[in-house]
């Protein structure tokens, strides 16, 4: 039996508030005894949004509610109203944190003092936990910011695709100016959503930031840039400390790695 979704001619209840509007649209189907038939009939024919006229904004659908008043027939009542974060007041919700993040030094910016059992201490210019064989270096917190974003997305933009697009990007850095940020300094660190029934995507993007830098100097070894995310490593080589006869560690060069891809992340579309 062909199930049929017709409208009422007494369809269109609305209500309005200074801050809120709603819809209602009244269906009779006709043709099934099955409930969950009815409900796919009405999710079909039904629109999923509803321009609302009266004051120029669009409602999107909420509720879907059923009541058998035949053996074949059902009335349904579709309402529509205005999703989670379509008011300007409600665009989003934002956290950050300014705590830092840790990164491995082996060059101090100045030796404050140096002192030795006997004779002069050995000069390392600067370099931290010299051994006979490296420079072990020591952790220090550096300007890291980390935040996040969450919006309501409609389930006509939280594709399949689009959630591949997420997943891609996870773990790129922006290649242009991003938030404010420019390129080379915003690490995207993925998304996690979630959606309850046939309401929009609640979607938590997380993100972390490090400054790009310049002039930065390691022992003799002046003028390094460096983007934010990209990794600082320093090559040593034995050198002798005539003062205090030693041998020491002095850096011979210094290396900037690329160790993230940077894309261009407009395409998370927020």
């Amino acid at each position: 039996m062909t199930v049929t979704v017709t409208e009422k001619w007494d369809s269109r209840k609305r209500s309005i508030s200074a801050d809120s509007a709603t819809v209602t649209l009244e269906y009779l189907v006709d043709g099934t005894d099955e409930d969950n038939d009815a409900y796919n009939a009405v999710v079909s024919t039904s629109p999923e949004s509803y321009v609302f006229d009266a004051q120029s904004r669009t409602l999107y659908r909420q509720t879907i509610t059923l009541e058998r008043v035949g053996e074949n027939e059902w009335n349904a009542a579709v309402k529509y109203g205005i999703r989670k974060g379509q008011n300007p007041t409600e665009s989003g919700a934002y956290d950050f944190d300014t705590g830092g993040g840790t990164t491995h030094i082996t060059n101090s910016i100045a030796t404050v003092n140096s002192y030795a059992a006997s004779g002069t201490a050995p000069d390392f210019g600067n370099l931290i936990g010299v051994t006979n064989e490296s420079v072990e270096g020591v952790d220090v917190t550096i300007p890291q910011y980390r935040f996040s974003e969450t919006h309501d997305l409609s389930t006509t933009t939280v594709t399949a695709a689009y959630k591949l697009t997420l997943m891609g990007l996870t773990g790129c850095v922006n290649n242009g100016t991003f938030k404010g940020m420019a390129a080379g300094e915003c690490l995207f660190l993925g998304a996690s959503g979630s959606q309850q029934g046939e309401d929009d995507w609640s979607i938590t993007y997380n993100f972390a930031a490090q400054p790009n830098a310049t002039g930065l100097s390691v022992g003799s070894i002046t003028g390094i840039t460096k983007r934010g995310w990209d990794y600082l490593w320093v090559r040593y080589e034995d050198a002798e400390d005539t003062t205090a006869k030693r041998l020491v560690k002095k850096p011979i060069a210094a290396y900037v790695e690329q160790v993230y891809t940077y894309s261009d992340l407009s395409g998370l579309g927020i």
